[in-house]
């Protein structure tokens, strides 16, 4: 699974799930992190990639678009704080949503829960 990092999250969560056998990069490998958040978006569709932010604007630019790639998981759980945590509860989650995610999916991961919405959002799947 090709993984995007976005600038909300740390690049340490970029290099943890690439030891744990993801290919993940983080937007400042790229020299796209002050890009906008369309720029990320589009670059990730590009390279096959799913964006992981901690920024729900992916959510509302996958509603508008009505694409149904490139998947987004949203990181939405205050703990944990430290981003080696947060890769190994990350890489959890996505080995059990691959699925979902490989089909097009928007992950939210929540304090308590995680939720899977389908893509494209307000459209027809593919």
């Amino acid at each position: 699974m090709k993984l995007l990092i976005d600038n909300a999250l740390s690049p340490v969560i970029a290099e943890e799930l690439t030891a744990a056998g993801f290919d993940a990069v983080h937007v400042r490998d790229l020299g796209i992190q002050h890009a906008s958040d369309e720029i990320i978006f589009d670059r990730a569709a590009a390279d096959g990639r799913v964006v992981i932010s901690a920024d729900t604007d992916f959510g509302t630019l996958l509603a508008l678009r009505k694409v149904q790639h490139p998947s987004v998981v949203l990181w939405r759980r205050s703990e944990p704080r430290r981003p080696k945590p947060q890769a190994k509860m990350l890489a959890d989650v996505l080995r059990r949503v691959e699925s979902d995610i490989d089909d097009g999916a928007v992950v939210v991961i929540q304090a308590s829960r995680v939720r899977i919405r389908r893509l494209p959002i307000g459209g027809e799947r593919t």
